[in-house]
């Protein structure tokens, strides 16, 4: 069993692995999972001058020189804004490319599969709110994960069963008003938190961005993309939940 929690990419993120350790072979995993995130933030964020995202971005290195995960994350970025309507957009006119809505939840994403390419079968793995989670804590009983309050920091809107899934939320509260419609470039409004369950954190992340970004509208939308379940405030502080989302008794 391990806990463990550093403050990478500029939020914190901690694991809980369940599973027992008695060779040490966590630990390593462990370890290469914490440094996989340092890398990522080291490679992928836009306020890193040095950064292959910020050299790719200045003109300094032609795409025939991009790593194959930059590759990998551009193409995701252009995936969810055709989606999206161009909603979701990660270069907007007059701002340099800013793939972080795609990164985190493909850097979590691939961690989690790095412990179960590892063994690791039951853990709870968290950044900033964005959830991945595997097998069950206690026989029966899957994991509880508290999706904040839209307004009071310490306080949950709901809480929601996962088992083998992802949960990601989108919300002005940790950055103000970062989310932007990519199809005028403005602040997003209409609502104020969205929080999607999907199989895995790459579309759960990347969804609940571009509803979020949608505003109102956002809300049928993400109800409508197949495999995921959503929680919604929206701006008059009404909740908007589909049939199929698992809340903790």
């Amino acid at each position: 069993m391990t806990n463990r929690v550093e403050q990478v990419m500029g939020l914190p993120i901690s694991l809980d692995l369940r599973d027992r350790d008695d060779t040490g072979d966590f630990a390593d995993v462990v370890d290469d999972v914490f440094a996989w995130f340092r890398d990522v933030d080291a490679r992928f964020s836009p306020f890193k001058p040095d950064s292959e995202v910020s050299r790719y971005d200045r003109g300094e290195l032609p795409a025939e020189d991009l790593s194959d995960d930059l590759i990998e994350v551009l193409e995701l970025c252009a995936y969810y804004e055709q989606l999206s309507g161009g909603a979701f957009r990660a270069r907007l006119p007059g701002r340099g490319l800013d793939p972080c809505a795609v990164v985190k939840g493909w850097a979590v994403q691939r961690a989690a599969d790095m412990l179960k390419a590892e063994g690791a079968t039951t853990f709870c793995l968290n950044a900033g709110g964005d959830v991945v989670t595997a097998g069950e804590p206690e026989p029966g009983r899957p994991w509880r994960v508290g999706v904040r309050h839209p307004e009071q920091p310490l306080a949950v809107c709901a809480v929601l069963e996962s088992r083998n899934g992802a949960i990601a939320t989108s919300a002005a509260y940790e950055r103000g008003s970062h989310i932007l419609d990519g199809r005028d470039g403005t602040p997003a409004t209409g609502l104020m938190s969205v929080t999607v369950v999907a199989g895995d954190l790459v579309t759960a992340d990347a969804l609940a961005t571009a509803a979020f970004a949608m505003g109102a509208e956002g809300i049928t939308w993400a109800a409508d993309r197949p495999g995921c379940e959503i929680l919604i405030v929206d701006d008059s502080r009404r909740m908007h939940r589909t049939a199929g989302l698992a809340v903790a008794s």
